[in-house]
């Protein structure tokens, strides 16, 4: 395949073509010798359905993953041009941020370690927006990313379904993406909405506006729109091969439900099996129960999704049924078995004038996991716990991963080459063997050689900032990178106070032998996340304020990146060099920057929280810059006795940097959005205490140690350190995770 694919491109003529002609004549050239593997009729496969794939510019992954990346660069160049170009093709930007990226690496690891796992989404047509700023406010532009053409994904209009809703019905086509590994090509089917113009709207946007009811109601469309293609295919296929016994159902698919945006599958099949098949509720509900597993991505009460009743009876009244129905089965089932009113009122499918789409998955899903150990724990012991208490069998924990492929192999290939000549090719297919690079931990010249990877991917990283901001990044600078999606619980702005406290100080001549930073952040915020975009604008007022002193800004830097994206991220994790991890303790679920970042030898500076625990069990506490409050301090603190404005009183630094929303330093034009910030901080807000997120508690620890990595950076223990995360990050890849998967929750042989 792989000679019929080259001999395919060379006869590609290059002259006089522009990058979109010769991209499309590329992948076309690859896709006429692909062959998906289709999902076996008699074994079991594996279908993951998620609202999001981030799967980013596929041309050089794809090419990477047939071998053959190297040989087209070098057939263009022969041909007088540069396989660079294509720089050029946007993201398929599908995703929003570790949900969908996660998702994306799991089929690849799947494909890898040929395991048939199907991945099943939504093709939108627009993805998540593309970012500008105009004076250092966040604006929102479609991001239609197949504007340069969509050759990777091939229309299946014979396989096309019918999705009904009361209001009418709707078509959903599918495409089939290649997801390459070495011996199969899975497909990522993602299906795009057609008929009416109501109807393409639920495959128009990602993630579409939900603070308006017509909003909502498109949220609920599209999760139905997603669910329901998705079951109705598995079930075709079933009886096509299998008949209408569906007794072994489950010995043939297994469906994994990430988050709870495609819950409705469980009550779409149970509503196809009972009304289309007529199968008893019960036992429908016993076969799916074989079936689906559910993966929490989050604590967060407003991602805990619950449907308004109304809503339900509005536009898809035969799941509202089925959904009530299955309340009704739980409620008797808890007082057989004697389960405590307050229990019962914890794990209800029903619950006031809603549907908890949690509690449904939980109640009927085998298997309930978490994606990092702390983060199961706290599903245990908080968010479900009675449910953990009714049935344990049922909870079991997967760490998140990241593919190795794409976030090392692919994004640092220098780094790659130098642990070829260090413990030879083995690791790229067994990754576990990327341990053994700890062995050179204490070689001098293996540890400089990795040094000056990391100064040439730094210089890369600087080339591209260039390019696309059109700033210089300081020279020979520590780059600090806090990249991800813009939440008050990832706090960001923690950060861009401890780049105040560090600003006032190398101001007042505090730190005469301070080494040039740049602090880099990179996030979206949600169109109308009101906060979130109010911390985009106040830490484009700090770097606008840093650029114009001349007397600190050939020290510090701050530089925020405009839409942030895969294709950023694989420059900004291999050219960083400090991790910044800075959630509060108890709410990042896991995380997978903070491994991209470990992989790519950056230390991590962070709280206990999420990956970040293991990320430090791996490569050592020592190796890494840990700091804040841990989850049984911050859960101290929620319970009573915090108070931010005490802590403001005692410390002036961190008074003045937080002043600076208050005090006119910095101007929102009118806005509200600086007021807004301070006031949550300091007073808070009907549904919430001041200062929700613990920044104030936090943030001495924080400066203290970012002033402590300044210090240790550039010597040869800081480069043994980074080293060391690098060479301890194999447990943090995708394939480990998806044979956990596999063995734990799928059970594919």
């Amino acid at each position: 395949m792989k000679e019929r694919i080259l001999k395919n491109i060379q006869s590609i003529r290059t002259d006089g073509k522009s990058t979109v002609e010769l991209y499309n004549e590329i992948s076309e050239a690859v896709m006429r010798e692909l062959t998906f593997t289709p999902p076996s009729p008699d074994k079991k496969s594996a279908y993951y359905l998620s609202i999001e794939f981030l799967i980013g510019r596929m041309f050089y992954n794809n090419l990477f993953e047939l071998g053959i990346l190297g040989d087209v660069s070098a057939i263009l160049a022969e041909k007088g041009a540069d396989i660079s170009v294509f720089e050029e093709i946007e993201d398929a930007a599908l995703g929003n941020g570790g949900l969908g990226r996660l998702a994306a690496c799991f089929i690849d690891s799947a494909a890898g370690l040929d395991l048939p796992l199907y991945g099943r989404g939504i093709r939108y047509k627009y993805g998540l927006f593309r970012q500008k700023f105009s004076n250092g406010f966040q604006e929102e532009l479609p991001d239609d990313w197949q504007s340069f053409g969509d050759p990777w994904g091939v229309r299946r209009e014979k396989e096309a379904l019918t999705v009904h809703f009361a209001d009418g019905d709707v078509r959903a086509v599918p495409y089939d993406v290649p997801i390459i590994g070495k011996d199969r090509v899975n497909a990522l089917r993602l299906y795009q909405a057609e008929g009416s113009a109501q109807a393409e709207k639920i495959s128009e946007y990602l993630y579409p506006a939900d603070d308006t009811e017509e909003g909502k109601l498109l949220r609920l469309r599209q999760e139905y729109f997603l669910s329901a293609a998705a079951v109705g295919e598995m079930i075709g296929r079933y009886v096509r091969a299998h008949g209408r016994d569906f007794s072994r159902f489950s010995d043939f698919h297994a469906v994994q439900l990430n988050d709870t945006h495609p819950v409705l599958a469980i009550a779409e099949f149970v509503r196809i099996l009972t009304c289309g098949y007529c199968v008893p509720f019960a036992k429908a509900v016993r076969i799916a129960g074989k079936t689906f597993a559910y993966t929490n991505h989050t604590i967060l009460p407003e991602a805990l999704e619950c449907w308004p009743k109304e809503y339900m009876r509005r536009i898809l009244p035969d799941i509202y049924d089925v959904l009530q129905k299955l309340d009704a089965k739980q409620h008797r089932e808890f007082r057989k078995n004697g389960v405590s009113a307050p229990d019962e009122a914890a794990m209800r499918i029903a619950k006031g004038g809603a549907f908890s789409m949690a509690n449904a998955a939980v109640y009927v899903a085998h298997r309930v996991n978490g994606v990092a150990r702390i983060h199961t724990q706290i599903l245990k012991d908080s968010l479900f716990d009675a449910a953990y208490r009714y049935a344990p069998e049922k909870f079991v924990n997967v760490t998140n991963g990241i593919t190795q492929r794409r976030w090392l192999m692919l994004c640092n290939e220098e780094l790659s080459a130098l642990i070829d000549r260090c413990i030879g090719k083995g690791w790229r297919e067994d990754v576990s063997q990327l341990g053994r690079m700890k062995d050179f931990a204490d070689d001098a010249n293996v540890l400089a050689e990795f040094s000056r990877i990391k100064d040439r991917n730094r210089a890369r990283l600087a080339q591209y900032v260039l390019k696309k901001e059109g700033i210089a990044l300081l020279p020979d600078a520590i780059v600090y990178a806090q990249v991800k999606r813009l939440h008050e619980y990832k706090r960001q702005l923690m950060t861009a106070f401890a780049v105040l406290e560090i600003y006032e100080k190398l101001k007042r001549g505090e730190l005469p032998a301070f080494k040039p930073s740049v602090f880099l952040f990179g996030a979206k915020s949600a169109p109308a996340y009101f906060r979130a975009k109010g911390i985009i604008k106040f830490i484009n007022e700090i770097s606008e304020k840093i650029a114009a002193d001349d007397a600190v800004n050939k020290k510090l830097q701050v530089v925020f990146v405009t839409d942030y994206k895969v294709s950023y991220a694989e420059k900004i994790v291999a050219g960083a060099d400090v991790s910044l991890q800075v959630s509060t303790a108890g709410l990042e679920a896991s995380g997978t920057g903070n491994m991209k970042f470990m992989m790519n030898g950056a230390v991590t500076c962070g709280t206990m929280d999420g990956a970040n625990i293991e990320i430090v069990e791996q490569a050592g506490r020592e190796n890494n810059y840990i700091f804040g409050a841990e989850v049984e301090e911050i859960d101290r603190l929620r319970r009573g006795g915090y108070d931010p404005c005490a802590l403001l009183a005692e410390d002036a630094a961190m008074r003045r940097a937080v002043m600076t929303l208050a005090d006119g330093t910095f101007g929102d034009v009118g806005t509200g959005y600086f007021r807004e910030l301070y006031d949550s901080l300091t007073v808070g807000a009907s549904w919430h205490k001041a200062d929700h997120y613990f920044i104030m508690r936090d943030l001495p620890e924080y400066v203290d140690a970012l002033l402590r990595i300044n210090k240790e950076a550039g010597t040869p223990e800081f480069g043994r350190k980074q080293f060391m995360n690098a060479a301890s990050s194999a447990y943090f890849s995708s394939d480990r995770s998806v044979r956990e998967y596999a063995e734990k929750i799928w059970g594919l042989g």
